[in-house]
């Protein structure tokens, strides 16, 4: 197996990461803008990664990996994740923190120090954020969710999920005492209830980054 770039992994790791929650492919466009490049350089990137055999492209069609390529991508999705719940758990980093410092670490950590962050920790399932941790083989346990801002009003659940993207959202919602495990009740579109009693209203983007049990 040929070593991959720091870049190209960014590459494999955000094109995995697109799907985990919803089945629609990423296109080069949404790439570009989830990684925050020129699109002209999304594309010479997509061009290598394909003559390597890391993902499948047809011009101006969706990005898919191709099994080496996801092998790839959850071998550094599972770096990622891990170093995040390491420090959290560890070194009092807080759920908003910890994605800029493992994008860093992500690309240098030794396998062999992984796998004893790994077992320090008890072979964590799931990151701070309830993204899902894969194993060293790749495999992840798939579960059934629904976004909050698909939940109709009345539904209970747990909080399987928050995203990770916007640091504001975290904290707004670490503030309301809501993460992954909260148990809740739909009020309506953007508004949770704890089963404390307390409702808190949220904006569009919130609800768009919280994903309940189905």
């Amino acid at each position: 197996m040929k070593p991959t770039t720091p870049a190209a992994e960014d590459y494999l790791k955000t094109i995995y990461a697109h799907t985990e929650w919803q089945p629609e492919p990423i296109t080069p466009k949404v790439l570009a803008t989830r990684l925050g490049i020129a699109p002209s350089s999304v594309t010479e990137m997509v061009k290598k990664l394909a003559a390597a055999g890391l993902i499948a492209h047809v011009p101006y069609g969706p990005l898919t990996l191709t099994d080496e390529g996801r092998l790839r991508a959850t071998a550094v999705v599972r770096r990622h994740r891990l170093i995040e719940t390491w420090l959290v758990r560890e070194l009092g980093y807080t759920w908003d923190e910890v994605h800029d410092e493992a994008e860093v670490l992500e690309h240098s950590i030794s396998d062999r120090l992984l796998e004893a962050i790994s077992t320090h920790l008890g072979h964590p399932r799931a990151d701070p954020h309830g993204d899902l941790i894969p194993a060293a083989d790749g495999s992840t346990a798939r579960v059934r969710a629904v976004l909050l801002a698909d939940a109709p009003a009345g539904h209970s659940g747990t909080v399987l999920r928050v995203s990770d993207r916007d640091p504001a959202i975290l904290r707004l919602l670490a503030d309301a005492g809501i993460g992954p495990g909260s148990n809740v009740t739909v009020v309506d579109s953007a508004t949770l209830r704890l089963d404390a009693g307390q409702a808190h209203p949220f904006s569009a983007d919130v609800a768009a980054a919280v994903w309940l049990t189905g």
